[in-house]
Order: C-alpha cells, then structure tokens, then sequence
C-alpha cells in the first residue's frame, strides 16, 4: 500500500489490511489530529483498507 504523509512530505510503501485506524496506530499518528484518504475519498477511521488502496494522510488544521 502506498501511504502519503503529508506532515512529513513523503512517501511510504506499506504491507497492510485493517482499519484506517490501525493504520495510523501503526504509523504513530494521532486520530485527532488528521483526516486519511483513500483514492480522493474522505473516509472514517472504521473503514477498512487493503493492499491496493493509495492512502493519505493530510493534518488537520484550525485557526480563530
């Protein structure tokens, strides 16, 4: 699977099947703080993802 990190500008080649949310407790990432897309789709961090999804992860930000 492909994983793009935004936060991070790069790219990461992962074998993975499980949850977004899996995903990024793999990865290290706080569900918080970041939104994963799949194939330009916003998805929720339930949503299953396999081994041919291009992923990626993109920072949320707020301001006031």
């Amino acid at each position: 699977m492909e994983v793009y990190l935004e936060r991070e500008n790069k790219k990461r080649n992962l074998k993975f099947t499980g949850t977004a949310k899996e995903l990024l407790e793999k990865l290290g990432i706080n569900e918080a703080a970041v939104l994963v897309i799949r194939d330009k789709e916003l998805i929720t961090l339930d949503e299953k993802i396999k081994e041919k999804d291009k992923i990626k992860v993109v920072s949320v930000v707020s301001g006031g």
